[in-house]
């Protein structure tokens, strides 16, 4: 992964609403959520949500599909892991390692190197 992409990827979730956005999509999984599910979720006006979709969207972290009239967003899984393979290549000064899984999820990722 380019690191151009990775800045653009971490300066779209710099923003509370987009990393709001994002990590509801996540939770959605591969579905992915319409707009108003969105909206309903994490009580943001229509308008502001399309602005910060259009931005993560552009940033590569979320893809929309159109069925019929309706759109629905879901997290871009495979640039999601590029952006935190990128972040974390060099760990534990290039050698092999493995990330501890069961972590509670409020607590950052940590190497077992």
């Amino acid at each position: 992964m380019e690191s151009n992409s990775v800045v653009k990827s971490l300066a779209a979730l710099a923003h509370e609403s987009r990393l709001q956005v994002f990590r509801a999509l996540v939770v959605a999984g591969p579905e992915g959520l319409t707009p108003t599910g969105l909206a309903e979720l994490i009580t943001i006006p229509a308008a502001t949500l399309s602005f910060h979709l259009k931005e993560l969207r552009n940033a590569g972290l979320i893809n929309q599909l159109r069925e019929g009239r309706n759109l629905h967003y879901s997290a871009n899984f495979e640039h999601m892991n590029g952006v935190l393979g990128f972040l974390t290549e060099n760990c534990c000064q290039g050698a092999s390692c493995e990330t501890t899984t069961s972590m509670p999820s409020n607590l950052p990722m940590q190497c077992d190197c």
